[in-house]
């Protein structure tokens, strides 16, 4: 189980200057998804740390430096039985597109009959969200992005076992949010909120986030949906799961 924060703007920004005395609250939520923090941004390189973001002497240097029209942050609570590394933490990216996962499949490799197998080589660890990952882009390579994360994820609710396959995706052109969750199969430790994500949009940037801090005023995904936002517009719609 996963925090989940990105965000999309017409100018070069960062989470510090978007989310103010906010950001820190939701730093805190690492002290529980401690098992490994991550960041995607546009035109830099990925960040990954195998520790917690609001302990690690790196996140705040990482978080200082960061000037970005793009950007999505991760902090891991690993599935029990999968391991505690870089392979396995979040982000994930690919020629353009990151991602990153909050949530489980029942069965690790539930996907690795629908992935393209030339995405396989790609595969550096051992965890079901990487795999979620090539699947989406095995889809997208068929369909185009918008369609393609669509198709996935009405594929993986008929016929794959999960907690909750919210997810960001995102490349230079557009940003996909996808709430999908089993509201049953909540970690008891936390509230029935737990899996909601949250976007505020203003005339200049959308961001969006797991629950667990403050949101008063932002707008809820709806669940079995998927928010899609046009970057170059910031135009926001939400689509509706089959």
């Amino acid at each position: 189980m996963c925090r989940l924060l990105g965000y999309v703007s017409d100018n070069k920004t960062n989470f510090t200057k978007l989310l103010k005395e906010d950001f820190p609250e939701f730093v805190q939520l690492s002290n529980i998804h401690g098992d490994g923090w991550g960041i995607a941004a546009d035109n830099s390189p990925m960040v990954r740390e195998v520790n917690t973001a609001a302990t690690s002497e790196r996140f705040p240097q990482t978080m200082d430096q960061l000037s970005s029209q793009g950007a999505l942050l991760h902090f891991r609570w690993a599935t029990p039985g999968l391991s505690i590394k870089e392979e396995n933490t979040h982000p994930f990216t690919h020629k353009g597109f990151s991602f990153i996962h909050n949530g489980s499949l029942k069965e690790v490799n539930a996907l690795d009959s629908l992935i393209d197998p030339h995405y396989f080589s790609e595969i550096k660890g051992d965890a079901d969200s990487e795999r979620f990952f090539y699947f989406l882009l095995t889809e997208i390579d068929k369909y185009g992005f918008v369609d393609g994360v669509k198709s996935g994820i009405e594929k993986m609710r008929k016929s794959v076992n999960y907690s909750s396959i919210n997810c960001m995706i995102m490349n230079a052109d557009t940003y996909i949010v996808v709430a999908e969750h089993n509201p049953e199969r909540i970690p008891p430790i936390f509230t029935a909120d737990y899996y909601e994500l949250r976007f505020k949009k203003t005339s200049h940037e959308v961001i969006v986030g797991s629950s667990g801090w403050n949101q008063n005023g932002w707008e809820l995904i709806p669940n079995h949906a998927m928010l899609v936002i046009d970057r170059k517009s910031l135009e926001c719609e939400i689509h509706p799961l089959n």
